[in-house]
């Protein structure tokens, strides 16, 4: 019997119990609402531009916020565990002794994959709304690369509040003020 079968839960929604049981396969495993998500490793481009930004946002984060990446986890239930790419949270909802975030976090990004563009347009977006994160960020490191950005409005739901390409300009004043450039985000898949 493999690793894998033996960790399948027979007639119940998987619980956040379950993700430890995953084999150490380099996929991200993530749940939602009791349903398992399995994406494969990142390629070049989506981490370039993911890392980049965790670059971009940890110059200029101010004092009471800490930003993390995968495979940090936000786990707010016992069957949802997701894994943003980039998470913005307030340090006083981070604890030392653990690998996830119990809280919504302020602000969670994920980086556009064939594997993963569904889901994160969708499922992960909805998922995010339900749980209260305030800013939502989508980056697609398909030339010339794109920033969409969106907030909860008054009532929680998702607003679109811009959409950037290439060498467009998004100047963020949520979680905290910073200039994004999508182009910027994936120089380094340039020599040079």
């Amino acid at each position: 019997m493999s690793v894998m079968t033996s960790v399948i839960p027979h007639g119940r929604p998987f619980t956040v119990d379950d993700l430890e049981g995953m084999p150490d396969d380099g996929n991200r495993y993530e749940l939602i609402d009791g349903m398992l998500l399995v994406s494969p490793a990142p390629d070049w481009p989506h981490q370039e531009m993911g890392a980049e930004l965790f670059f971009q946002l940890r110059l200029r984060f101010p004092p009471g916020v800490r930003v993390l990446t995968a495979p940090f986890a936000v786990r707010t239930g016992t069957d949802s565990e997701v894994q943003p790419d980039v998470l913005v949270a307030r340090f006083a909802d981070l604890n030392r002794n653990s690998k996830n975030l119990p809280v919504a976090p302020l602000l969670a990004v994920e980086v556009l994959s064939p594997s993963t563009r569904l889901k994160d347009l969708n499922l992960k977006k909805a998922h995010y709304e339900r749980m209260g994160v305030a800013s939502y960020w989508i980056l697609d490191p398909k030339e010339p690369g794109s920033l969409s950005v969106f907030e909860l409005d008054d009532e929680g739901r998702y607003q679109q509040v811009a959409h950037v390409e290439g060498d467009e300009e998004f100047v963020a004043t949520s979680p905290f003020p910073v200039t994004i450039v999508p182009a910027r985000l994936l120089d380094g898949l340039r020599p040079g």
